[in-house]
């Protein structure tokens, strides 16, 4: 447990999350920025430095750091995970960065249950998983 480093990192996405929806007047959800960026030219170029900065931060911390981690090595488990992930952000209007970041602060009942689901299915999920061996 790294109290300290939890609260910085969660401080900075909440700075982040205010920055964001005072720049551009949308919150935050993940799965609504990266689909706005492809399909929708308004706040384009907000929305391409949103997500290049998902992509650098991480980049630049691992650099710093010198840290390694692999989650895993499994083409075929990314590729089904990720098609599973978007069918089920379009299937609840949202994903955890949108309900969880967002809704939760907005004291949203409908983002507090999907966070609490999204918990819940990703625990039985990794328990399954390393159950069966798939890591």
């Amino acid at each position: 447990f790294t109290p300290l480093s939890s609260l910085i990192g969660g401080l900075i996405i909440g700075f982040s999350v205010i920055l964001y929806l005072y720049t551009t007047g949308k919150l935050a959800g993940i799965s609504g920025i990266f689909a706005n960026t492809i399909t929708n030219s308004n706040n384009r170029f907000a929305n391409i430095l949103f997500l290049l900065g998902l992509i650098i931060g991480p980049s630049i911390y691992l650099l710093i750091n010198n840290a390694n981690f692999e989650i895993t090595k499994s083409i075929p488990l990314i590729i089904v995970g990720g098609f599973l992930v978007g069918f089920g952000t379009k299937l609840g209007s949202g994903c955890t960065s949108g309900h969880g970041v967002c809704g939760i602060s907005r004291l949203s009942v409908r983002s507090i249950v999907a966070t609490l689901l999204f918990v819940i299915i990703a625990m039985i999920t990794v328990f399954v998983l390393q159950k069966i061996g798939i890591h």
